[in-house]
């Protein structure tokens, strides 16, 4: 269930202070219908105290949010069964197997059995059979993975999923993260693991003293970036000519390479090497974490309580 433009997730200068400390401030998201959506910030931006909102685990100091086509306060229970939740910091049933609890959670959600729950779990390689307490830190977070998709939510919710995954078991995680959005389902994927957001997601937003920072595919947030050019030429060339370009912000030189900082288009830049013989050209997109690093680099404010 979704509303006719698509969008699954809407919020509208959504507010949350703890007494003195704020959590997030006018913060205004849109999620639409089948993207996998990056929700980005170091540990105490505010990424989760958006998640306990959308979820109306807690109460916002002023604004709104919307899910599903619905306030977040007033959803109806039958909507909220279509949320799959993975918390970040999970408690479960220590004395309950893994699939004893997932009968449990589907009971609760009125299935008639347990859905994709085998299939994930063997995907995942997720004992079932073992007490919840005897489970690893890592064999843990895929039983919560496992509750949060086993029965095709319209909406997962995921907060810092592939804690305590090992790099195979991440990898089909994507994996399956890429078949929800494939399936026309939607993920609202928090982390501060950029590498996971950037193997998965469509869109993304990065936290900053509690705001977003920026909103953006994340293909369009890359190009925005910084990038490094390495020209080799057969013979030392003049720098000067390069750092007056309108897309150059710095030239660094060694013997017969200059390494130049671009932003935007790089026509100018062929143009001028063109003149000259060109032996190789190296260029380096900035990944994600760099071009978190550029939003981040002066900020040390603590934001609050919310992570």
């Amino acid at each position: 269930m979704t509303e006719a433009n698509g969008v699954v997730v809407r919020t509208r200068g959504l507010t949350k202070s703890y007494g003195t400390k704020r959590g997030i401030v006018d913060v205004d998201l849109e999620v639409h219908a089948g993207e996998i959506f990056g929700y980005l910030g170091p540990n105490g931006s505010g990424k989760s105290t958006t998640i306990r909102l959308l979820l109306d685990l807690i109460r916002p100091t002023h604004g709104t949010a919307e899910v599903l086509g619905h306030d977040a306060h007033n959803a109806p229970l039958e909507l909220k069964r279509q949320i799959g939740f993975l918390p970040g910091e999970m408690a479960l049933y220590e004395r309950m197997t893994g699939r004893d609890m997932l009968r449990y959670f589907a009971y609760l959600r009125g299935m008639s059995d347990l859905g994709d729950a085998d299939s994930l779990a063997e995907r995942l390689e997720a004992d079932l059979s073992r007490p919840i307490r005897a489970l690893s830190r890592g064999n843990k977070q895929k039983v919560g993975i496992v509750q949060a998709l086993m029965h095709r939510p319209a909406l997962a919710i995921l907060d810092e999923p592939s804690s305590g995954l090992d790099p195979l078991v991440q990898q089909e995680f994507y994996r399956i993260l890429r078949e929800v959005r494939a399936d026309g389902r939607t993920v609202f994927l928090s982390s501060h693991v950029l590498a996971e957001v950037e193997h998965t997601a469509d869109r993304v937003a990065i936290l900053r003293q509690g705001h977003p920072a920026v909103i953006s595919g994340l293909a369009e947030l890359k190009a925005q970036a910084l990038r490094k050019i390495e020209l080799y030429f057969s013979a030392p060339v003049s720098p000067q000519e390069f750092s007056r370009l309108p897309s150059v912000r710095g030239v660094r030189v060694e013997n017969s390479m200059l390494e130049l900082v671009v932003e935007g288009m790089v026509d100018d830049i062929i143009k001028v090497a063109s003149r000259y013989r060109v032996e190789n050209v190296i260029s380096r997109e900035q990944d994600l974490e760099e071009v978190f690093l550029t939003y981040y680099h002066d900020n040390t404010e603590d934001v609050g309580e919310g992570t």
